[in-house]
C-alpha cells in the first residue's frame, strides 16, 4: 500500500452535513466497483446495494432510520446488504440446494458487505466526498425490507450517506494502540492507563461538552465524562431486540 493510500486512511471523518449538488451515476458505479475490489469468502460475493437517489424514498428511510436529517441532505444514500439470494437462484438453476440454517452463512454474508462498503468509503473519500454509515438502518429493518423490496435471504447490514461534505468535521482520536492490538495472545496489562489516555484524549475533543459524573465506587468524587462512561452507557441498554425475528423470516435460521 502506498504512503498516499495510507495517509487517506488515517484522514476519515464522518460527514454528517452535505451540499445539495447531485453525486454522478458515473461516480457512484465507481465508488460501488472499488467495493467490489475488497476480499470476499471463496468469491462468493455475498453482498448487494441498493442506491436511493429519489428523494420521496430518502425521507422514508430517514423516518425509518430515526429521523436523521443527513439522509435528507445526502444526495445519495447506499444500503448495504447481506445477499445470499443470489447463490440461492444459482443452486437452482445448477440444481442444488442451498444451505443457509446456520449462523455461520449469515457470518460470511455480513463480512462480506462490511468489506466491501468500507472498500466504497474509502473510494468515496479519495474522490473528495463524504459518508457516514447508518446503523439505524436495522432500526425498524422489516419496513426498509419491503420499502427496498428486499427478497428472502437479503439483509440491510448498514446504510451509508454519500454526498458532498458541507464542513469538514474534526478526525477522533482512537483508541491507543496498545489497547487494541496484543503480541501472541490477549494481554490485559496497561489496559486501564490505555483507557485513562484516551478518556483524556475525547475530552480535549470537547466533544462531551465538559460534562462531569460520579467517580464510579466514590460518589462524593466527581470526574469528566468520557469515553468509557459514554460507551459504558451505551451498551448497558439492550437495543434492536427484535433483529433474530427479522433475519428469521428473511431466511437466515442462525442455527
Amino acid at each position: 500500500m502506498s504512503t498516499a493510500a495510507i495517509e487517506q486512511i488515517y484522514r476519515h471523518y464522518t460527514v454528517r452535513e452535505y451540499r445539495s449538488d447531485p453525486v454522478s451515476t458515473e461516480l457512484i458505479e465507481r465508488i460501488i466497483g472499488a467495493g467490489q475490489r475488497a476480499s470476499t469468502s471463496s468469491n462468493l460475493q455475498t453482498y448487494s446495494v441498493v442506491a436511493v437517489t429519489n428523494a420521496e424514498v430518502r425521507a422514508r428511510l430517514a423516518e425509518l432510520c430515526g429521523d436523521q436529517k443527513q439522509i435528507l441532505q445526502a444526495p445519495v444514500f447506499l444500503a448495504w446488504c447481506a445477499d445470499l439470494s443470489r447463490l440461492d437462484r444459482i443452486c437452482r438453476m445448477r440444481g442444488y440446494e442451498q444451505v443457509t440454517d446456520y449462523v455461520e452463512s449469515f457470518l460470511v454474508a455480513a463480512v462480506d458487505a462490511a468489506l466491501a462498503m468500507q472498500n466504497a468509503a474509502l473510494a468515496a473519500e479519495s474522490l473528495g466526498l463524504g459518508m457516514c454509515y447508518i446503523g439505524a438502518i436495522r432500526n425498524q429493518p422489516a419496513k426498509v425490507i419491503d420499502l427496498l423490496g428486499l427478497p428472502r435471504l437479503v439483509f440491510p447490514v448498514s446504510g451509508m450517506t454519500l454526498g458532498w461534505p458541507a464542513a469538514k468535521p474534526f478526525i477522533r482520536p482512537r483508541l491507543p494502540m496498545s489497547a487494541v492490538l496484543h503480541w501472541e495472545s490477549y494481554d490485559l496489562e496497561g489496559e486501564v492507563e490505555a483507557l485513562a489516555e484516551y478518556d483524556q484524549a475525547m475530552v480535549d475533543t470537547g466533544i462531551y461538552e465538559g460534562r462531569q459524573v460520579p467517580t464510579p465506587g466514590r460518589d462524593d468524587r466527581m470526574e469528566e465524562y468520557g469515553w468509557q462512561e459514554h460507551s459504558a452507557r451505551r451498551v448497558s441498554n439492550p437495543m434492536r431486540t427484535g433483529l433474530r425475528q427479522v433475519l428469521c423470516r428473511q431466511g437466515f435460521d442462525l442455527e
